[in-house]
């Protein structure tokens, strides 16, 4: 069994993190110890490595209850996750798609302010007025 604090080691989660996803219901069938205190089994630890990367997925809190809802439905509901899960991907693929324009627009910048100080090319702005 794993306590919270073990648990946010092994995740990178915040202690913080984890109380609000177990209160949010994202972690189901919690179990406490003889003092009252949350702790967790490899299932959980599992579950809660699963609920990270749905967070890194840009799911949302009710997204995430969602998927959940549908995980304890069991094997019926794999179809309706598969579907959830492309939609995300897809959604993460565009983002990467413009983050990628971004590295490549900055990257453009970068060298052409390269050329501009080694003077292999003329400083111009569209800023400013050219000078006459």
């Amino acid at each position: 069994m794993y306590t919270m604090r073990q648990v946010c080691r092994e995740t990178g989660m915040t202690y913080e993190g984890l109380k609000f996803y177990c209160n949010q219901g994202l972690v189901p069938n919690v179990k406490r110890d003889k003092n009252n205190r949350r702790v967790f089994d490899e299932h959980d630890l599992e579950w809660i490595k699963s609920l990270s990367c749905l967070k890194n997925c840009e799911m949302s809190i009710a997204e995430m209850q969602r998927y959940l809802a549908y995980c304890l439905e069991g094997p019926s509901s794999i179809p309706v996750r598969k579907e959830m899960l492309a939609k995300k991907q897809d959604e993460l693929r565009e983002k990467m798609k413009r983050l990628q324009e971004a590295v490549d627009f900055i990257d453009w910048k970068q060298q052409l302010y390269d050329d501009i100080l080694a003077g292999r090319v003329e400083y111009h702005s569209n800023l400013t007025p050219p000078k006459e």
